[in-house]
């Protein structure tokens, strides 16, 4: 366990994380990686940015972004685009990011905006939550935006995992907790569970990643330690989920 915590220090300390704002940063684009600023359990972990909606902010949003625009033709601004559910901003951003879920805590309100937005075409990516608890936690809310509509498990056969990249073999993501524990998994999440929910046309809305870090994937890519098989992967399931968004 000793040799688990000097490696997991060691690791962090070799890299201070930077995000300098890129000088085309307010560029106007075609597309804009947009992340859910959303409320928490009051028991919930603060992350960077004062939430645990801000998990891996800014790095990992402006890191992908980069990836986006090297493999695919999509236009794309190199900084991220904070949105809250109680603003009418959130209708001029296709496609939300929304991460550690398993500690959000949505009011009637921001449900029924969420609900709103869905529906009349937006996406969202949730990431980087995990185990039994944290997963009730995000049903609770989700539930309340659409109680009338099923979670399912996503197979191979759904178009999200094939618009550019055939992602047949998808394997869990670890954050780099791992070099602390030594396991890929987190609390009691041991398998990646790839799950959505779909409007009444059969298009996808929300694309759930249970027990599985796709942020901590795009925020480490470039550090030496954090094993490429997981970056890689990360970044074509978020590559394929923009491009299902933008075409359905």
């Amino acid at each position: 366990m000793f040799a688990f915590q000097r490696g997991f220090r060691s690791f962090l300390e070799e890299e201070d994380n930077p995000a300098p704002f890129p000088v085309d940063g307010l560029e106007k684009t075609e597309f804009v990686f947009a992340r859910l600023r959303y409320p928490m359990m009051r028991n919930g972990y603060f992350g960077r940015a004062g939430g645990s909606w801000a998990t891996d902010y800014p790095k990992a949003d402006r890191q992908f972004v980069q990836g986006v625009r090297r493999l695919t033709r999509i236009h794309t601004r190199s900084t991220e685009q904070v949105v809250d559910l109680d603003s009418d901003e959130i209708f001029n951003w296709p496609w939300i990011y929304s991460t550690e879920v398993g500690r959000w805590d949505l009011n009637d309100r921001q449900v029924k905006r969420l609900r709103e937005y869905l529906l009349k075409g937006g996406f969202m990516m949730t990431d980087d939550f995990h185990g039994t608890f944290e997963w009730d936690v995000f049903i609770a809310s989700m539930q309340r935006v659409f109680p009338d509509r099923p979670m399912v498990e996503l197979d191979n056969k759904e178009a999200v995992f094939h618009v550019l990249y055939d992602l047949d073999e998808r394997f869990q993501v670890p954050g780099i907790q791992m070099f602390f524990t030594g396991n890929i998994y987190e609390n009691d999440g041991i398998e990646a569970r790839w799950r959505g929910i779909h409007d009444e046309k059969g298009r996808l809305m929300v694309a759930i990643c249970h027990n599985m870090d796709l942020g901590d994937a795009w925020e480490w890519a470039d550090h030496p330690r954090y094993p490429e098989k997981y970056a890689s992967l990360a970044y074509r399931v978020g590559v394929n989920y923009i491009i299902y968004a933008m075409t359905h």
